[in-house]
């Protein structure tokens, strides 16, 4: 048995019901490491080019990495990758708890699905053995009420579970992948792909532990983790959560208010992190009873995740739909003007139990609502739904809708860019997607070297595919461990920014190859430095790597992804922005009046271009940059991309 990994990655054909198990060498796994890279190993190779999103032949891959399931915080995380609904670009989506881990002990590193079930089905992998059973029971059923069965029916407690709601089911394009019944796999519409294949869920249980190279160095890293947790900010993190950014956020005039039209929010102590910690976590009426209204993933000391319950009141929900993130609030909350802390709580507890990602839920209804506000939606599109800023009760309702498409839910859970092909009317000026898919609660208008992430990532608007502007001189230790050592001012969208942003971008794309914790593992305020990403896949592997290989691993992984994108004829033309951020001056708060400049935007994206030696023309990746990475397969094995780069 290798260090670090199983050495196995299970094949599933759902079409034939074939299972097989292949045993890639150990150069494979050194080379992908994991995670989103080695999924798109197989995506590249057995996706045929301009395939339907939802059809059965679209390749879907689901990996951990070479380091989950050993005992340290940050490592239990699974990514999944496949063309994606939403946006007709490549998918891709993390999601973190137990499942990740449970996985690799179940004794797989990854599952490979291709093809389509005549009827519902789960997959059920234990100690090295797979099985295809019947799912027809649990078609039509929320997350939390599956597990549940699913733990009866299998009598064991301690399975984990990875699946789709009732969303995934309906083809929702932007439907989740759920685990824990409130760990999401979120973007790019990944559960829509799982429920055009009829399978329900992937069911984990396992004892095979991954054997660890050097043990002695590895218990290092435990102890400096725990001893850096209150120095790095990581306590203060753990309490509050993703949630605890939300008044900065606003302070700074980047929290997305009004549908991106203001960066701050007049009510926002009703919807900071704070009041959701001193009044909604389960327990809150003392210290000690609410670190029990925390939750974790396997092996995590931070305990960052947010347990919420409500048992009184029109928004009612149960803890095991956890509580809402940063992104989550915003999306809900000041994205539809909205106030109302239960609402949004209940909000997210419904995308939990269908199965949505929040962030194009309530990005989407924030768009509904500046159309309705703009006069170009009415009471006879909605169906009499009011769509008014600030209208809670409608958007609750509408998150409903969308699940199960039902009356306007159903345009709406096309996603807001679709909707607006449908709908027309001007519809399409209110806007803000990336590539389709929905722009996350971070502002391109006052972080603008990420507004270039987000308009190049190849599977749309991501807030974790990159580090945001102000660490470059917040953190220049960190910043300098891997090779970023020039500082620059807020707002500056020069060439060393252009920099910092594409250095950073691969080590994010290496953190999601190693299918690591962005917000524990990273070059800034994370629990453990961009060094310790090193030191721990030494530790576990045996490997001599250095940081220079693990952001090739990164590198490798992006221009994969760029690929898989000019193989479907998508380019340049894609990489672009919301037209409203640069058309409209934002108003109010610390960013009041703050535009983007067209041409110096432009100007930065092609030394962004320059920088990756991708054609400034096209946007595609360069065979010479594609052969340097040991990626001269994918265009010889791939005729569409070969006549394209």
């Amino acid at each position: 048995m290798p260090n670090g990994y199983t050495g196995n990655i299970l094949h599933v054909n759902l079409t034939t019901g074939e299972l097989a198990i292949e045993h890639p060498d150990e150069a494979f796994y050194r080379n992908y490491m994991g995670g989103s890279a080695m999924g798109m190993h197989y995506v590249l190779k057995e996706t045929p080019p301009g395939v339907d999103p939802l059809s059965p032949e679209n390749v879907m891959a689901l990996c951990t990495g070479v380091v989950t399931a050993t005992p340290i915080a940050g490592q239990s995380r699974i990514t999944t990758v496949a063309k994606s609904p939403l946006t007709g670009c490549i998918g891709d989506s993390q999601g973190g708890g137990f499942f990740p881990a449970e996985l690799k002990f179940s004794g797989f590193d990854g599952v490979v699905v291709k093809g389509r079930s005549a009827e519902p089905v789960y997959l059920w992998l234990h100690n090295g053995e797979a099985e295809l059973r019947q799912a027809g029971h649990l078609w039509g059923l929320t997350t939390g009420e599956t597990e549940d069965q699913l733990k009866e029916e299998l009598d064991d407690k301690r399975i984990e579970v990875l699946q789709i709601g009732p969303a995934g089911e309906n083809l929702v394009r932007f439907a989740a992948i759920i685990s824990m019944s409130n760990r999401a796999n979120g973007r790019t519409g990944m559960g829509a792909v799982m429920g055009s294949k009829q399978l329900k869920a992937i069911v984990a249980r396992g004892k095979q532990k991954p054997r660890i190279a050097d043990s002695a160095s590895f218990k290092r890293l435990q102890k400096l983790g725990k001893a850096d947790l209150s120095p790095t900010g990581m306590e203060f993190f753990g309490k509050y959560g993703t949630p605890g950014v939300t008044a900065p956020q606003h302070q700074a005039g980047g929290l997305p208010t009004y549908n991106f039209n203001s960066g701050a929010f007049d009510q926002i102590e009703e919807i900071d992190g704070e009041r959701l910690y001193n009044n909604y976590l389960r327990g809150h009426e003392s210290d000690e009873q609410n670190r029990k209204g925390r939750d974790t993933c396997f092996s995590c000391m931070v305990k960052c995740k947010r347990v919420t319950e409500l048992t009184e009141g029109p928004y009612q929900t149960d803890e095991k739909y956890g509580g809402p993130e940063y992104e989550t609030i915003a999306t809900f909350g000041s994205y539809c003007g909205i106030s109302e802390m239960e609402a949004i709580i209940r909000a997210n507890a419904l995308c939990n139990m269908y199965g949505m990602d929040t962030i194009s839920c309530g990005a989407t209804i924030a768009w509904a609502m500046e159309c309705w506000a703009e006069g170009k939606l009415t009471a006879k599109d909605t169906g009499g739904i009011d769509l008014g800023y600030g209208n809670a009760e409608s958007m609750v309702l509408l998150t409903k809708m969308i699940a199960e498409r039902e009356g306007f839910g159903a345009i709406l859970a096309e996603g807001s860019q679709k909707a607006a092909e449908t709908i027309g009317r001007g519809t399409e000026e209110h806007l803000i997607t990336c590539k389709g898919q929905e722009m996350p609660a971070h502002m391109p208008q006052v972080k603008r070297s990420l507004g270039i992430i987000y308009a190049v990532n190849p599977f749309g608007a991501d807030h974790e595919s990159s580090e945001h502007d102000e660490s470059y001189k917040a953190y220049p230790k960190r910043m300098e461990e891997i090779g970023l050592a020039n500082p620059q001012p807020k707002l500056a969208l020069n060439k060393e920014m252009m920099r910092f942003a594409m250095v950073t971008q691969h080590l994010y794309s290496a953190i999601d190859s190693l299918s690591l914790c962005a917000f524990v593992f990273g070059p800034s305020w994370q629990l453990f430095s961009s060094g310790s990403i090193v030191d721990l896949v030494r530790a576990v592997t045996g490997w001599d790597v250095d940081i220079e290989e693990i952001l090739k691993v990164g590198e490798r992984r992006l221009n994969m992804l760029r690929a898989f994108n000019s193989r479907e004829g998508i380019g340049r033309e894609a990489d672009t922005l919301p037209r409203k951020l640069f058309s409209r001056p934002l108003e109010g708060g610390k960013s009041d009046g703050h535009i983007l400049d067209r041409d110096e935007w432009e100007a930065a994206l092609e030394e962004y271009y320059r920088l990756c030696k991708w054609s400034a023309e096209s946007g595609h990746p360069s065979r010479e940059k594609l052969e340097a990475l040991g990626l001269g397969w994918v265009v010889t094995e791939n005729e569409t991309l070969a006549g394209v780069i």
